[in-house]
């Protein structure tokens, strides 16, 4: 993986949330990247149960101060960084006050999401390309993990589809079992549609539930990953009918020299 570029786009990274599959897989994959002499970038929400005195977050001007276009509402756009301790890895943060400054993550105290949910996930999608494009930081490989980063495919192939700093960026989804019941708000495709993204393209989340959110980002990635022992059975069949490369799960024992092993002879060859 050595000089190769790897943008993460996580819902959430260990040590800035609880440790889960998803957070503590957002943490191992760059690290092993890092270790190998690659290139990586790590995004993730700024939730505001995040100690940012404790983790050093600071803004970036230079990349914060843009307006992302929200169903038809302007949303500032506001970027955060800190450095993982001992591991020389930056993590940029996606934020702003009216999405992410409660103090919690995706559900309230009761266990219920949040009702904009959808529009998070929305502006977590658009955020991150639009810093990427900032950056001016051309990945080989995008890696997505969780249901609130599943838009970004979708984004990248139909909204961001003419913009050639990811005319060869290979998009791979990390599926896991970490899902939520219900549906997230039922206007959700209407505000994708907003963005003129092909009503085909999101038909499946009329009914915006973790599989079918999750049957989008399938879609729209070029390879898959399995991150969980067991995931919901419908989602595993449509991975296996996709035909797309998957590389099944893989114990944290068994993770890293697989995971290289599909990056370099599957995703980059």
């Amino acid at each position: 993986m050595k000089d190769k570029r790897i943008l993460y786009v996580s819902s959430e990274v260990v040590p800035y949330l609880p440790e889960t599959e998803i957070s503590s897989m957002s943490f191992e994959a760059p690290r092993l990247v890092n270790q190998q002499g690659g290139q990586i970038r790590i995004f993730m929400p700024r939730y505001g149960n995040i100690n940012e005195r404790r983790h050093q977050l600071h803004e970036v001007i230079r990349l914060s101060g843009i307006n992302l276009v929200i169903n038809d509402l302007d949303m500032p756009l506001i970027i955060k960084v800190a450095s993982i301790p001992k591991e020389r890895i930056q993590v940029y943060f996606i934020d702003n006050d009216e999405y992410f400054k409660r103090k919690a993550t995706l559900t309230d105290e009761d266990g219920q999401l949040f009702s904009d949910n959808d529009e998070r996930a929305i502006f977590f999608a658009k955020g991150v390309i639009e810093t990427v494009k900032k950056l001016n930081w051309s990945p080989d490989v995008i890696h997505v993990h969780g249901w609130l980063a599943s838009l970004l495919p979708v984004y990248l192939k139909e909204y961001y589809k003419d913009e050639p700093l990811f005319s060869e960026s290979k998009i791979v989804t990390s599926v896991y079992n970490q899902s939520f019941n219900n549906t997230l708000n039922k206007d959700m495709v209407n505000k994708i549609k907003f963005d003129n993204i092909n009503e085909d393209a999101i038909k499946a989340i009329e009914e915006p539930s973790y599989v079918n959110l999750m049957k989008i980002a399938v879609d729209y990635s070029d390879a898959l990953i399995i991150g969980s022992e067991n995931i919901p059975g419908d989602l595993e069949a449509y991975l296996k009918a996709s035909d797309k490369p998957i590389l099944e799960y893989k114990n944290r024992d068994e993770f890293g020299e697989a995971y290289t092993t599909f990056f370099n002879n599957t995703v980059l060859s």
